[in-house]
């Protein structure tokens, strides 16, 4: 499956809130409510957020994510490849496409918080330069969370 194209999108399309619901059935069985930090369609559309939706050639939304712009760094939320579309280098282009569009509006250090059982999630970020660290922003410590940072070359 090749991609046609990574771009900035709005997040309010049917096909970007099927891949946020098959994120959110993924997720939410696997961590207590408390331990769900994702953010709805709502906080995705601030003019903060880049948001970006990966296409096949087609045209059809096989993977998304977004960097919440804060003051000292950018946040990487809600990033989700459909599951027949992973092991083909999707989520790793779209994590970079995000991190130039952030740096290229001065964001020079990204931040995330994914579960402790996101196995493939943390094998990416880990392959993608990223390194564990405490919690940050309003995050605290929480035993299911994983909490991950990288400056910008």
């Amino acid at each position: 499956m090749n991609v046609m194209r990574i771009s900035l999108e709005s997040p309010a399309q049917p096909e970007v809130g099927r891949l946020i619901d098959a994120l959110d059935a993924l997720q939410k069985p696997l961590y207590p409510a408390d331990s769900h930090h994702g953010i709805d369609l709502a906080a995705l559309s601030e003019p903060n957020v880049l948001f970006a939706v990966a296409r096949t050639d087609e045209g059809v939304a096989i993977g998304c994510g977004a960097i919440v712009l804060e003051d000292k760094y950018g946040e990487v939320k809600r990033m989700f490849v459909n599951p027949d579309a992973r092991g083909k280098g999707v989520a790793r282009t779209l994590l970079a496409f995000l991190e130039a569009q952030a740096e290229a509006r001065s964001c020079s250090t990204f931040m995330l918080e994914t579960g402790h059982l996101q196995r493939d999630a943390l094998a990416l970020y880990a392959r993608c330069g990223y390194v564990e660290c405490g919690p940050f922003g309003s995050y605290s410590e929480d035993p299911n969370s994983v909490f991950m940072h990288k400056h910008a070359a």
